[in-house]
């Protein structure tokens, strides 16, 4: 095996993977591969519930890719990243920003790294931004959620993209499911981690319910535990005496799972009623542990609201993924998947229009930029900020227990467009949600 160098803490790629996608060696020299960098929670918090499943949703697409064999669309699209294979280096994103950043120039400057596909914190993405245009690095974020990547800190982007929908997407699905399922609702409050993503998660909630449903009143005392915090004795017993039947959150991964245990055992669920952002990635390892009747997102049509949709792409992604994995793919698994096919989409077009010779960097930029692709689930539209940031459809529902399958389904599913829930090209969330949404087409 052609063994790949790190620093630090990066573990190196599990050999299996390495030999069912062509790291063997002699199979291919440093001029005839693309190196990929896919940072990704491998340990901590973030990990078992969304940064492994991402880690897997990857690689099922990177195997793919290399060997030529993707479903359609794809199936003609030959092996590789415009006839190149990808050389995936596979690190941890946990230990922060600043570690990240040192992370990022080393595989930059020192590890000849062609691209990025990864990261999951928009704490990490948010440092990461100004560092990739910085040093002239394509990065495709495929997960994190933060506005403020285009609209504050990178409002001009040229090597950084993301391949999914912002936090305002899910901020305005929220509120018009619970329009059109909680007319009666009496006020609401919320739960979110303190940092970029719990912060605008929350923000982008409470303004679309100040439009859609003024006469609702909000919390001033809304909850704000440190990300990875893992207790939540407090904060369970302020929600417990609020006045407010509606709880918003946005927490993730282990803070999540450590919440719903929490939560169920003083019976916080019997008595509130909840609305995940992203609990979908919890389903399938918590079972039955997760309460039913909850308010459940995936940040658009991913994992657990993909199960059923009938196509040869994602039958194929779902087949493999349990196969290999015991588990259906989860919101993660899909959303890092949807980014490894933005490059192979790009670098692949890109080749095309270039009379079939390998892309510099630039054209995959130029093919990338305001592109409409396929995801996994759903098609993906590069239509905003400057053709850098995606809008998809996005999807709520009601989590149940199906007793006959003896698994979680979703129902009560409303499907809501791209353009009914992203802010309009060149518009800013935050002054889109304060001027009444305008141009929102539902």
């Amino acid at each position: 095996m052609n063994i790949m160098k790190r620093s630090g803490r990066v573990a190196l790629l599990a050999t299996g993977l390495a030999a069912a996608i062509g790291f063997t060696a002699g199979a291919a020299t440093a001029a005839e591969t693309v190196v990929m960098a896919v940072p990704t929670f491998l340990t901590g918090a973030g990990a078992p519930a969304f940064g492994v499943p991402a880690r897997n949703g990857a690689e099922v697409i990177i195997e793919a890719i290399n060997k030529g064999t993707l479903p359609a669309p794809y199936d003609k699209s030959g092996k590789g990243l415009a006839g190149r294979q990808i050389e995936a280096l596979i690190y941890d994103e946990s230990g922060g920003g600043v570690k990240q950043v040192a992370e990022f120039r080393n595989k930059v400057q020192k590890q000849g790294v062609d691209l990025f596909v990864g990261y999951i914190s928009s704490g990490t993405c948010a440092a990461i931004t100004p560092v990739a245009e910085e040093l002239k690095m394509l990065t495709i974020f495929p997960i994190c959620g933060t506005p403020r990547i285009f609209e504050e800190i990178n409002t001009t982007p040229k090597y950084v993209f993301r391949t999914m929908g912002h936090a305002t997407a899910d901020g305005v699905a929220e509120a018009l499911y619970v329009k059109a399922n909680m007319a009666d609702v009496k006020g609401y409050t919320g739960i979110n981690q303190n940092y970029a993503w719990g912060q605008d998660s929350w923000r982008d909630f409470d303004l679309a319910m100040k439009q859609l449903m003024p006469a609702v009143p909000a919390s001033d005392k809304a909850q704000w535990p440190k990300i990875f915090s893992g207790q939540y004795g407090a904060e369970i017993s302020a929600l417990m005496l609020s006045e407010e039947p509606l709880v918003h959150s946005s927490l993730w991964g282990g803070d999540l799972e450590a919440f719903i245990f929490q939560g169920s055992a003083r019976g916080l669920f019997r008595k509130k009623k909840l609305l995940f952002s992203v609990a979908d990635t919890s389903v399938y390892r918590l079972g039955k542990k997760v309460p039913t009747g909850v308010i459940l997102g995936a940040r658009g049509p991913y994992g657990i609201f993909a199960a059923n949709v009938d196509t040869p792409l994602n039958n194929w992604f779902r087949k493999v993924y349990i196969d290999r994995y015991s588990t259906p793919p989860v919101g993660g698994s899909y959303q890092a998947a949807q980014g490894v096919l933005a490059a192979k989409f790009a670098y692949d077009k890109a080749a095309a229009a270039n009379g079939g010779k390998f892309p510099s960097t630039d054209q995959v930029i130029a093919a990338l930029e305001g592109a409409t692709y396929q995801g996994i689930a759903a098609e993906v539209h590069m239509n905003r900020s400057n053709g850098h940031q995606a809008a998809t459809i996005h999807q709520i529902g009601i989590l149940e227990w199906d007793k006959d399958a003896g698994e979680p389904i979703m129902t009560k599913v409303a499907t809501f467009p791209a353009d009914c829930v992203m802010p309009p090209p060149g518009v800013n969330g935050t002054e889109w949600l304060k001027g009444g949404m305008k141009g929102a087409k539902c």
